[in-house]
């Protein structure tokens, strides 16, 4: 087995791990500490104690590796000449919180600035969306594509909201959205919804502005499910700096980038 294979099967292992110690969280929230890390944005012991899960994982399979995650970010020191694991614990908190069904675990593994790996894990659905680079990606091991749409006006376009933005930077494109007959969606998981746009669900997804750990794993799953999306390592600070995301079916990102970009 190739290491490549190797670190995707790890990935997808220490997914499903980390998805049953969130599911029995989210099995019991009434005993759940939560705490305000600014407007919108909540975290609670699940998600510092899920991510613990991950880094431990790596630090015991992979030593010489950096470790990169939401819940530890403020404090991060890189590693130099290794490649960098990019976890988001559980990604749409306010809807695990909240009791509602979506929100997931992202795992994704960069190394000389390509994303190598890209792991999400739906717990509630039991849904393990996969990917490694030049070799596909798959939903629970079956080949998996984005959809043959070749317009927004044929599904769905999921589009996110972030308060590091201006609301004009999502309000104005959701506009053009309606104005070129396309519908959109909101699930309070970016990381989830993109996976969802791998497996053809959605058409697309947008968002004025995601954190690394958001997206980094659903990019890959998008390109390696056949779709396009924005280059969100594009900047020499794009661990910290985060990025627009815009990922979508081939035939359908053109139209999306247009709209984004007015």
């Amino acid at each position: 087995m190739s290491d490549i294979a190797q670190r995707l099967e790890f990935a997808c292992d220490t997914a499903r791990k980390a998805g049953q110690l969130a599911f029995g969280y989210f099995s019991n929230l009434s005993s759940l500490t939560v705490v305000s890390k600014g407007i919108q944005d909540m975290a609670s012991e699940a998600d510092v104690n899920t991510e613990n899960l991950i880094r431990a994982a790596i630090a015991k399979q992979y030593p010489n590796d950096d470790f990169f995650g939401e819940e530890s970010s403020d404090t991060y020191q890189a590693k130099q000449g290794c490649g960098v694991w990019v976890v988001d614990p559980i990604d749409g908190t306010q809807p695990f919180i909240n009791g509602i069904r979506s929100w997931c675990i992202s795992i994704s593994y960069i190394e000389n600035d390509q994303i190598i790996i890209g792991v999400i894990y739906d717990p509630c659905a039991d849904e393990m969306f996969a990917a490694s680079l030049g070799h596909g990606a798959t939903l629970n091991g079956k080949p998996m594509k984005t959809s043959a749409a070749k317009s927004v006006a044929e599904g769905l376009i999921s589009i996110g909201y972030s308060n590091r933005v201006t609301p004009a930077a999502t309000l104005d494109p959701l506009k053009r959205l309606m104005m070129q007959q396309g519908m959109f969606h909101r699930s309070g998981s970016g990381a989830l919804s993109l996976a969802y746009v791998a497996a053809g669900r959605l058409l697309g997804y947008f968002e004025p502005h995601m954190n690394i750990w958001d997206c980094a794993a659903g990019m890959l799953l998008i390109t390696e499910a056949g779709g396009q999306t924005y280059d969100c390592l594009q900047t020499d600070n794009y661990l910290i700096s985060g990025s627009v995301v815009i990922g979508a079916a081939d035939g359908v990102y053109a139209q999306l980038l247009n709209i984004v970009e007015g």
